[in-house]
């Protein structure tokens, strides 16, 4: 969900975020070479980048081009200059979750110039992909988690235009609102705040990463016990108390690594080009 502490532990990591995080390999060596425009057909379309409708500002699929093949690339949440500063030196693409233009039409000076500026001085490639990672049933943020939590049964859950964003299913072992929110921060590897509103004992749950307290209806009309999201408004939590569903709150970017770590495992696997994430916590 849209733009946003703490690292994925190894209940719910992709041994694909790289041979390690942060700084990765320097580019060349013995890499394999991979075209540029076949990981990002690829991604096109395992993603189905072109078919999910987003936010306008999203801009998902390839949002800076450049020139050689990929020997190495990097995964990350946000494009920020922190990350592209981490990544630039190793690597020919950069995978994020949240692009560079989520402030909409700007002119390029300032932070985004600055931004654009170093990557194209690298020669490093920007991809970004939104509600397309949020939902995937493969790979998506919400899919990962809820197979960490233990969910069976799995459906999908919430939409925006159409596109999916969540999942929701039956807890292998039903529990308390204390051990899940334990199971989660163990997921997490960082704090999750619970809001009440559902029953003692949880047995069905949903999840939408990022900012999805608005599928509060939702999940309460699916007879959902808990929705687990990243960070939610102040109105979230009273209407969480009225219709019956307790909100467990992690944090935007914790709920959010997983996806582009998944997606970092497979392209290892698909193409032998070694990946690295770049842990960039916004605090939120």
């Amino acid at each position: 969900m849209p733009t946003s502490s703490a690292r994925p532990s190894h209940e719910a990591r992709g041994r694909g975020a790289g041979e390690g995080e942060g700084q990765g390999p320097e580019r060349g060596g013995r890499a394999p070479a991979v075209p540029l425009k076949r990981i990002v057909s690829f991604l096109d379309d395992y993603l189905a980048i072109q078919s999910i409708a987003d936010y306008a500002t999203a801009l998902n699929g390839l949002q800076l081009d450049a020139d050689g093949p990929v020997h190495s690339f990097a995964v990350a949440v946000d494009a920020s200059q922190r990350v592209i500063e981490e990544a630039a030196p190793h690597a020919d693409l950069l995978i994020v979750h949240h692009g560079i233009f989520w402030d909409g039409l700007q002119p390029l000076r300032g932070t985004r110039f600055q931004r654009i500026r170093t990557l194209i001085e690298s020669g490093t490639a920007l991809y970004s992909a939104h509600l397309p990672l949020d939902g995937h049933g493969e790979v998506g943020n919400a899919v990962v988690i809820a197979r960490a939590l233990r969910l069976r049964k799995l459906t999908p859950f919430g939409s925006y235009n159409g596109a999916r964003v969540g999942w929701s299913g039956q807890l292998a072992e039903p529990g308390t609102v204390d051990s899940i929110r334990a199971k989660l921060a163990r997921v997490l590897d960082g704090p999750v705040r619970a809001l009440p509103g559902g029953p003692e004992k949880i047995a069905a749950a949903g999840v939408v990463t990022g900012a999805g307290g608005s599928f509060l209806a939702e999940a309460a009309e699916r007879g959902l016990d808990l929705l687990v999201t990243g960070e939610a408004n102040h109105h979230h939590a009273i209407e969480a108390a009225e219709v019956g569903v307790t909100l467990l709150l992690g944090g935007h970017y914790a709920t959010e690594t997983f996806g582009v770590r998944a997606l970092a495992e497979l392209l290892t696997d698909r193409f032998g080009i070694r990946g690295s994430f770049v842990d960039a916590p916004t605090g939120l």
